[in-house]
């Protein structure tokens, strides 16, 4: 009898054992998260890292995968992905939010930003979570930014001043802020996703483009656009941002564990980043690139020029007090 009983007591100890895996394996995560770049690329190591953080965060529940090279599409198909739920998380340049979150227009204001070392204080600090925070509402979660360097003009010519800008068709990304910003330099702005930008410049659908370092090399634009002019007219963050949709089907926990993994690639992409912009600079010089140095540029023309953009785009007394906020770090 008792033999029949210990018999029936292991069986449903087995059987409360494996509803209890089955149950812990339907609550395990696999997020996905799309990027344009390649995988080696800064933005994809930093997810790479925070997806590696997550995990030991959650015990091996919870983990990322990134869909690198475009392969769920441009930063404008994977953003609406993300907003329907059928992708979880996303980065991509914070111009492809332009339009839909006001506050992540302020960060990418032509002149803006007076260094890296400026840029860092503002958005890796309270100002950059209350951008962050306005993603909500637009029903996106913002994790956190990342710095990707200054964007430079870069063509068949030197670009020194205001004037050598006018009549160029330049490649912009798809933002009314971008579209503004060139326009106000007397060029003609062209939208395009970026896996077309080489084949637009060689084919000369467009005579420019403006880019950081990194991705200048990455999609090897020196080749059709051999000189780098370094305008350094914005520092338009990258943007890590999840599904409010997915999101909130999650535990507090869970949520917590997130935002603090993303929080913390932030240090680890910039460690990454700095080399990654030094080497890009050097590797397009050796592909044959000329560079026209920032200290040959005419920055306060370029300045003039860009003022009208401000007050086009800081348009509530909440946005103006955004900008002075920046203005003001130290």
């Amino acid at each position: 009898m008792k033999s029949l009983q210990m018999k029936k007591l292991s069986g449903l100890i087995a059987i409360g054992l494996v509803a209890l895996t089955v149950s812990n394996a339907a609550m395990a995560r696999t997020f996905r998260s799309a990027e344009v770049h390649a995988k080696d690329f800064p933005t994809n190591q930093a997810v790479k890292f925070m997806g590696d953080e997550l995990s030991k965060a959650t015990g091996g529940k919870d983990n990322i995968k990134i869909f690198a090279d475009s392969s769920l599409g441009s930063e404008k198909d994977t953003v609406e992905q993300v907003k329907i739920g059928a992708l979880d998380m996303v980065r991509v340049s914070s111009a492809s939010f332009h339009g839909i979150v006001p506050e992540s227009v302020i960060p990418s204001l032509p002149f803006l930003f007076r260094d890296i070392e400026h840029f860092r204080k503002a958005m890796y600090g309270p100002t950059g979570d209350k951008v962050l925070a306005a993603f909500e509402k637009a029903g996106f979660i913002g994790l956190c930014m990342y710095e990707s360097g200054a964007r430079s003009v870069y063509a068949k010519k030197p670009i020194k001043t205001v004037a050598d800008m006018k009549g160029l068709k330049i490649r912009v990304q798809p933002s009314d802020l971008m579209v503004s910003l060139v326009s106000a330099t007397g060029a003609s702005p062209t939208p395009m996703p970026i896996a077309e930008v080489y084949t637009g410049l060689k084919t000369g659908l467009v005579d420019a483009a403006e880019n950081n370092y990194p991705s200048y090399d990455e999609a090897k634009h020196f080749e059709a656009a051999p000189v780098y002019s370094e305008t350094m007219h914005v520092m338009t963050p990258e943007v890590l941002v999840f599904s409010k949709k997915i999101w909130d089907t999650l535990s507090k926990e869970e949520q917590a564990a997130i935002r603090k993994a993303a929080k913390d690639s932030v240090p680890y992409y910039v460690k990454l980043w700095e080399p990654r912009e030094k080497d890009a600079k050097a590797a397009v010089i050796k592909g044959g690139a000329k560079v026209v140095a920032a200290a040959d540029i005419d920055r306060k023309g370029f300045v003039d020029a860009e003022k009208p953009v401000w007050d086009k785009f800081a348009t509530t007394p909440e946005l103006k007090a955004l900008v002075q906020e920046i203005v003001n770090t130290k």
